[in-house]
């Protein structure tokens, strides 16, 4: 069984190739149970991602992700979120690969998020603002740069400013005009892109400071008790998510539902059906868009697929 590292999947899965199979994948689609969430004594999560092909399809592979969720873990030095994926072969069940679940779903969640960003984001958009420094935030303005290569200035907000500077630094040293801020709120007010990726159980993006034309991209609030933006951010918006799940799942979405700034009759569309061309994305270059995702087992099945057809590799069943 082929067994793929974090920096396996950092050089099986560029960005652009990426981001093209989950827009397949999005239009293909696949068969995707709800997740199966468990609370782990109180300290942690634990996520079960199954997906399959459906029925009649072509589909060569099933897989499973399981990942745990222990936000705790920032005190430690640790990342809050681990993850294992598992891939199988769909005609006989046997196991084809383990792939390093933390790093696939870091790459994913940018890929999904820049593919939300090929619709919704203006195209001419030059300043990117990353709320949180960690493991996806990190790979954000990569995923961003493939649909909007125009963008050139980055900067990173994080609760610990140390993180933010070292980020910076990061993206710096790839070619990118990136800073840390301390100011949130002056920061949101001049991007033209939005990108918050925290495990955040507190607003931190408010409604009006959003510019007019901002895209807003809400990775983290994937429970009832996480949340990154108000609920003026979700009036204010036209709002968009990854898959339906988002609106039983998402405490960004639950808790401006319950403060009265949104419903699910406003909701504009999903990545599957922007990808099919079924809704519309940008209408004007001063509309405000919104993306919340909660993340997809569609996703880490194409990622796994593609990350396993690698030239190099002569494990994966023809």
């Amino acid at each position: 069984m082929l067994h793929l590292t974090a920096a396996d999947l950092r050089a099986r899965l560029p960005m652009a190739a990426l981001v093209q199979a989950l827009r397949e994948a999005f239009i293909s689609g696949c068969e995707v149970p709800l997740r199966h969430s468990h609370a782990l004594g109180g300290a942690g999560t634990l996520l079960l991602m199954p997906a399959w092909p459906r029925a009649g399809s072509s589909g060569r592979h099933f897989g499973v992700k399981a990942v745990t969720i222990f936000p705790g873990n920032g005190a430690l030095g640790l990342p809050g979120v681990h993850a294992v994926y598992a891939l199988f072969d769909a005609r006989t069940g046997v196991p084809v690969a383990l792939l390093d679940g933390s790093e696939l779903t870091a790459r994913r969640t940018a890929a999904a998020s820049a593919l939300a960003a090929s619709h919704l984001a203006r195209e001419d958009a030059t300043r990117l603002l990353l709320v949180g420094a960690g493991r996806v935030a990190s790979q954000m303005a990569e995923a961003m740069r493939c649909v909007r290569p125009g963008l050139r200035q980055v900067q990173v907000w994080n609760r610990h400013p140390a993180s933010a500077a070292a980020l910076a630094a990061t993206l710096g040293r790839q070619g990118l005009d990136a800073t840390a801020t301390p100011d949130l709120q002056a920061a949101v007010r001049q991007a033209h892109i939005v990108s918050c990726a925290t495990l955040s159980s507190a607003a931190l993006v408010q409604g009006e400071w959003l510019a007019p034309g901002a895209h807003l991209d809400l990775v983290g609030s994937f429970t009832p008790a996480m949340r990154e933006a108000d609920g003026h951010c979700f009036a204010r918006g036209r709002v968009f998510v990854d898959t339906e799940e988002a609106l039983a799942k998402s405490g960004d979405i639950l808790q401006a539902v319950g403060e009265g700034h949104f419903d699910a009759s406003r909701l504009q569309g999903t990545l599957a059906e922007l990808c099919r061309g079924e809704r519309p994305g940008r209408g004007s270059a001063d509309e405000i868009t919104l993306f919340k995702s909660v993340g997809s087992a569609l996703e880490d099945l194409a990622a796994a697929e593609l990350a396993c057809a690698a030239p190099d590799n002569a494990a994966v069943p023809a």
